[in-house]
C-alpha cells in the first residue's frame, strides 16, 4: 500500500480538520440519523397505535394526505437523484467556485421543479392559487393603502370579512409582495410559482457565499449537495415560505459581506442591504424575528460589530414605513396570537407537538439534520482549538438549532412546520460539512430517497 505524498496530505488537511476524529464522527453521524429516524417513527406510530387525535390533516407529523402516484416529474426526479448520488459530492469539491454556484442553482432548480411536476403542471401553477393562499386575495386588492389600514382589524375570526388563513397568519408584507406581482402582470399561479421556485433555488448560493466569505470554502463545498438536494424541496418549490427563506438567507449573506468589507462605506452599504432584507423578512412572517439570532451569529463569526447599527437601523425602516401606512407589526402580532389560540392551536395537543414538530422538521430537513446538529454540538467542548472553518460551521448550525428550539417552545407553530420552518433548514444543514467521508454518499442517499418517497406517497397542500 502506498502512502500519500505531502501534496495529497495538504489537500486532505481541510477536510480532515472539519471531520475531526474519524471514529467519533462516525458514531455521532449514526446516532444523529438514528435519533431523527426514531423521532419520525414515533411521531407516526404513536398516534396510529393509540388513536391519539393530534388534529392534523392526513397522517401526522406531516400536513398531507396519503396519495401514492407517479407523474410527469417522477422519472426526471429519480434521474437527478441517481446522478447526484454518483457525482454531486466529487463535483462540488472539484469545480471552480463560479461554476459550482451555477451548477448549484441549475441542479437545485431542476430538483425543485421535477418534484413539483410529480403532480403535473398543477404542481407549480395551482398551489399558490388555492383559496387560502395569497394570490386570490392579492388580485382583489384595488387600494393597497386602505388594505394596510384595515389589515389588523380583519385578522380575528369574529370579523365578518376576516382574512383567509395565510393572509391572517402573516404580516402584511407577505400580501404586499403578491399584490406587487399582480400589478406587474405576474399574478397568475404559474408565473408566481416559477418566480418562487427560482428564488428558492438561490438559497443554497446565499449560504455557500456566506460560508466562503468567512474563509470556509471547503466546508461550503462539502455541504453543497445537502443544501441543494433534499426533501425540503417538496415544500420549497412553490410555497410562500420559500420566498421568505430566500429573502432572509440573502440578508444574512449581505451581513457576512459587511463584516469583511474593505472600507467604512462598503460596510455601511452591505449592512444597509442586509438590514432592509432582514427587516422586510419580519414583515413576511412573524417567526422570522428569530433570524435575529442567526444575524448575531454572523456578527460573532465576523468579529465585527460595526455593521450592527447600520443593519439595525435599516431593518427598522420597512417596519416603520408599514406602521406609518397603517400596519404596525407590534399591534398585529397579539391579534394574530388570539386568532391562533381561538382556532386549531387550542385543539392540537402540546404534549405531542412539542416533539412532533421536530419530527416534521426531520422530514423536511431530512434525517441527516440530526447528524448535522450532533456533529456540531460535539465540537463545542473543544472551542479553543477550532479552526476558522470549524467555527463557521458550528456557530451557524447551532444558531439555527437554537432558533428551531425557541420556535418550538413558543408553541406558535403546532404542526405544518415542514413548511413554516423552511427559512431555518439551510442553516441547520451547514453542519453536514462535518460528515466523515464514508458517510457523505450514504447520507445524501438517505436525503434523496426520503424526498422521492414522501413526494410520491403523500399529497401536500402547500
Amino acid at each position: 500500500m502506498t502512502t500519500p505524498g505531502p501534496e495529497a496530505r495538504r489537500a486532505d488537511a481541510p477536510v480532515d480538520d472539519l471531520v475531526g476524529p474519524a471514529r467519533r464522527a462516525h458514531r455521532l453521524t449514526w446516532m444523529g440519523i438514528a435519533a431523527a429516524a426514531a423521532l419520525v417513527a414515533a411521531s407516526v406510530l404513536i398516534p396510529l397505535w393509540t388513536g391519539w387525535d393530534v388534529v392534523v390533516k392526513g397522517g401526522p407529523p406531516l400536513h398531507g394526505f396519503w396519495d401514492p402516484r407517479f407523474g410527469p416529474g417522477s422519472a426526471p426526479a429519480i434521474a437527478i437523484a441517481v446522478l447526484a448520488l454518483v457525482g454531486a459530492a466529487p463535483l462540488a469539491m472539484r469545480l471552480r467556485w463560479g461554476w459550482l454556484l451555477l451548477a448549484a442553482f441549475v441542479s437545485g432548480a431542476a430538483w425543485l421543479a421535477m418534484l413539483a411536476l410529480v403532480d403535473g403542471f398543477d404542481g407549480i401553477a395551482a398551489v399558490l392559487d388555492a383559496d387560502i393562499e395569497y394570490l386570490p386575495t392579492a388580485r382583489e386588492v384595488t387600494d393597497l393603502g386602505a388594505t394596510l389600514e384595515e389589515f389588523i382589524e380583519r385578522i380575528p375570526r369574529s370579523h365578518p370579512d376576516n382574512w383567509p388563513v395565510h393572509i391572517a397568519g402573516h404580516p402584511a408584507g407577505a400580501l404586499v409582495v403578491f399584490v406587487g406581482l399582480v400589478r406587474i402582470g405576474l399574478g397568475s399561479g404559474a408565473a408566481a410559482g416559477w418566480i418562487v421556485l427560482g428564488l428558492a433555488a438561490t438559497i443554497p448560493l446565499a449560504v455557500m457565499l456566506t460560508m466562503r466569505r468567512f474563509g470556509a470554502e471547503v466546508a461550503a463545498r462539502r455541504a453543497a449537495p445537502f443544501l441543494v438536494l433534499g426533501p425540503s424541496a417538496i415544500w420549497m418549490g412553490v410555497s410562500g415560505d420559500a420566498l421568505f427563506a430566500a429573502v432572509t438567507a440573502w440578508g444574512l449573506c449581505l451581513l457576512a459581506y459587511a463584516t469583511r468589507a474593505a472600507s467604512h462605506a462598503a460596510t455601511a452599504a452591505w449592512a444597509i442591504g442586509a438590514g432592509l432584507l432582514l427587516g422586510y423578512g419580519v414583515l413576511l412572517s412573524y417567526g422570522l424575528v428569530l433570524m435575529g439570532l442567526l444575524a448575531l451569529a454572523v456578527l460573532v463569526i465576523g468579529r465585527d460589530w460595526k455593521p450592527l447599527p447600520w443593519a439595525a437601523g435599516a431593518a427598522l425602516m420597512p417596519v416603520l414605513i408599514f406602521a406609518a401606512a397603517g400596519f404596525a407589526w407590534w399591534e398585529a402580532y397579539p391579534v394574530l396570537v388570539d386568532r391562533y389560540w381561538d382556532g386549531i392551536a387550542s385543539r392540537r395537543p402540546a404534549s405531542y407537538w412539542i416533539w412532533g414538530d421536530l419530527a416534521a422538521l426531520a422530514c423536511s430537513a431530512g434525517l441527516v439534520a440530526g447528524a448535522s446538529v450532533a456533529l456540531a454540538a460535539a465540537r463545542v467542548r473543544a472551542w479553543r482549538t477550532w479552526s476558522r472553518p470549524v467555527e463557521v460551521v458550528v456557530v451557524l448550525t447551532l444558531a439555527a438549532a437554537a432558533t428551531v428550539l425557541i420556535a418550538d417552545l413558543s408553541q406558535m407553530s403546532k404542526a405544518e412546520v415542514e413548511r413554516i420552518w423552511l427559512p431555518f433548514v439551510p442553516w441547520l444543514l451547514v453542519g453536514t460539512a462535518l460528515l466523515p467521508r464514508a458517510w457523505v454518499r450514504p447520507a445524501l442517499a438517505i436525503q434523496l430517497a426520503l424526498a422521492i418517497t414522501l413526494q410520491h406517497l403523500y399529497f401536500f397542500q402547500w
